[in-house]
């Protein structure tokens, strides 16, 4: 989750490997930056966009078979439905490999609901409650105002010239070989 051990990439962190970021979600929470998401929506589907990381989560609207159980996903299967204007999402089947809120749990059991709705042209209330028994004794509810800005959305390209992995594991590489020789000698 957040090694610190050079042995090889997936020995670094998960936010270092740009896998999940410390804000992208889910749940979505406000941080120092990267803090704007995207909504697209179809008929039967929904994006949502994430510039930390650059997620995104698809949300399959509608009657449709959830994923076996036994299939879990860094950010969960998403499956929505609408309760009048407010696009509801439920979210199961966490791959258990990061905690369920904050540095608390594992997704063994969690059910994360979010709620998107509108408030006014232009703000979307997003409504979140995570419920995971397995962790805490009672659910965790948040609401968060988004603001519509102008503008795009550019992508966060967490891997685009990151020269920080290869460089630390470089780095390793030679210092072991360093070791190995004085050690030879």
């Amino acid at each position: 989750m957040g090694g610190i051990a050079k042995n090889g990439p997936e020995d670094r962190g998960l936010s270092e490997r740009c896998i999940v970021g410390f804000n992208s979600g889910p749940p979505f929470e406000p941080s120092l930056y990267n803090n704007n998401v995207q909504i697209f929506q179809s008929k039967d589907t929904a994006v949502i966009v994430t510039e930390m990381i650059h997620d995104a989560g698809i949300v399959q609207i509608g009657e449709r078979p959830p994923l076996d159980e036994k299939i879990g996903l860094w950010t969960g299967d998403l499956r929505g439905y609408w309760e009048g204007d407010t696009l509801v999402v439920e979210t199961r089947n966490f791959n258990g490999l990061t905690q369920s809120y904050s540095v608390f749990g594992d997704f063994e059991d969690k059910l994360l609901i979010e709620k998107f709705y509108r408030t006014d042209p232009y703000t979307v209330n997003y409504e979140w409650t995570l419920d995971d028994p397995s962790t805490f004794t009672d659910r965790i509810t948040a609401i968060v105002p988004m603001t519509k800005v102008a503008g795009q959305l550019y992508e966060y390209a967490c891997h685009e010239g990151n020269y920080g992995m290869q460089n630390i594991l470089g780095g390793e590489r030679i210092a072991e070989k360093v070791v190995q020789e004085s050690g030879a000698n």
